[in-house]
């Protein structure tokens, strides 16, 4: 269950996905806490951190010198991107991985994300920049294609690791399709037979059962798990448990429960400030809450409460239910 990415090992091949506004530290921390092989960073615009523009640093704090943390990065430019990769080096990072593969509207009409499926020559300029910036593990992160007509994963991800990546993770999505309909976890097969390097499924892995059927049905040698963690940052560990064996976590119900979303609650508002960090904590208390079966009325005072003990002093009654382990 270990995959290598150069001199670097991860155990168990269960990541946590990069998602925007989710998967900031304190929630790539308490991930890790549970157990997870690896975790990457929210997307990082790479002129804009390199040009240093404000908030961009702050949003991705990157736990660059965290075992086991991935920084991803985004871009256009083989001179920014590269230089993003060499600041991030010098900072700890451990992992660099390229994002080829955010369907976002105001990334792609950038020329960025998925829109790179569309250029696979200047995509691999991108991906050959970085590598030849830093002495770290370099992956991609991509999906399908661009639509039904354009699934050109397979040999982008070949031209990827003849040019030195070393790990290659799929979502089995086009970006035409978003989110919609169903992640097609047979056709990263194609990608499985074009690559030697370490192959990760991601797109609809929720429990053990889809993970289990994304690794049979794509050949590939690990997972990444994206929405299926919100509110439940332990399912990487029960995942990691049902296929490879490693510890069960114990998760959290009742005052447990409630004395862990107060500690995720207060390393936001620690990370952010207090304004920012009342607004940002919302989404994960709303997830939170989605898993104890909160009354309506009680969420809604959770959700609009303005003072941090406020919502505090809520937390152990609209998580008293049972949090429903999905494994």
């Amino acid at each position: 269950m270990t995959l290598h990415l150069g001199d670097k090992t991860l155990t168990p091949p269960v990541i946590l996905a990069p998602m925007a506004g989710i998967t900031d530290r304190p929630f790539r921390d308490l991930v890790m806490e549970f157990g997870a092989g690896m975790v990457v960073s929210e997307m990082v615009a790479s002129q804009e951190m390199v040009q240093a523009k404000p908030g961009v640093r702050e949003r991705a704090e990157l736990s660059a010198d965290v075992e086991n943390t991935a920084v991803q990065l985004a871009g256009r430019d083989t001179h920014w991107i590269a230089e993003a990769a060499r600041q991030v080096a010098d900072r700890g990072a451990r992992v660099i991985d390229i994002n080829m593969g955010c369907p976002a509207k105001k990334v792609t009409n950038g020329y960025s994300g998925s829109a790179l499926l569309k250029t696979p020559d200047h995509a691999l300029r991108l991906i050959e920049a970085v590598v030849g910036a830093v002495e770290v593990p370099v992956t991609l992160k991509t999906r399908l294609g661009w639509d039904d007509t354009l699934m050109n994963a397979p040999d982008v991800a070949r031209r990827a690791a003849d040019a030195g990546v070393r790990m290659v993770t799929i979502h089995g999505r086009t970006r035409c399709q978003f989110y919609k309909g169903r992640a097609d976890w047979a056709a990263i097969a194609a990608v499985r037979a074009a690559v030697d390097v370490p192959l990760i499924a991601n797109g609809d892995i929720t429990c053990a059962d889809t993970a289990r059927q994304a690794l049979e049905r794509s050949g590939a040698d690990g997972v990444m798990v994206g929405r299926g963690a919100q509110g439940r940052p332990w399912l990487l560990a029960q995942i990691s448990h049902a296929l490879y064996g490693t510890p069960a976590p114990e998760v959290p119900q009742g005052a447990a429960l409630a004395d862990m979303v107060a500690r995720h609650y207060q390393a936001m508002l620690d990370f952010y400030g207090r304004d920012l960090g009342l607004r940002v904590a919302r989404k994960h208390l709303g997830w939170y809450m989605d898993e104890a079966a909160t009354p309506a009325p009680l969420r809604k005072q959770v959700l609009t409460a303005r003072d941090p003990e406020a919502v505090l002093r809520l937390l152990p009654e609209a998580l008293s239910g049972t949090a429903e382990a999905a494994a």
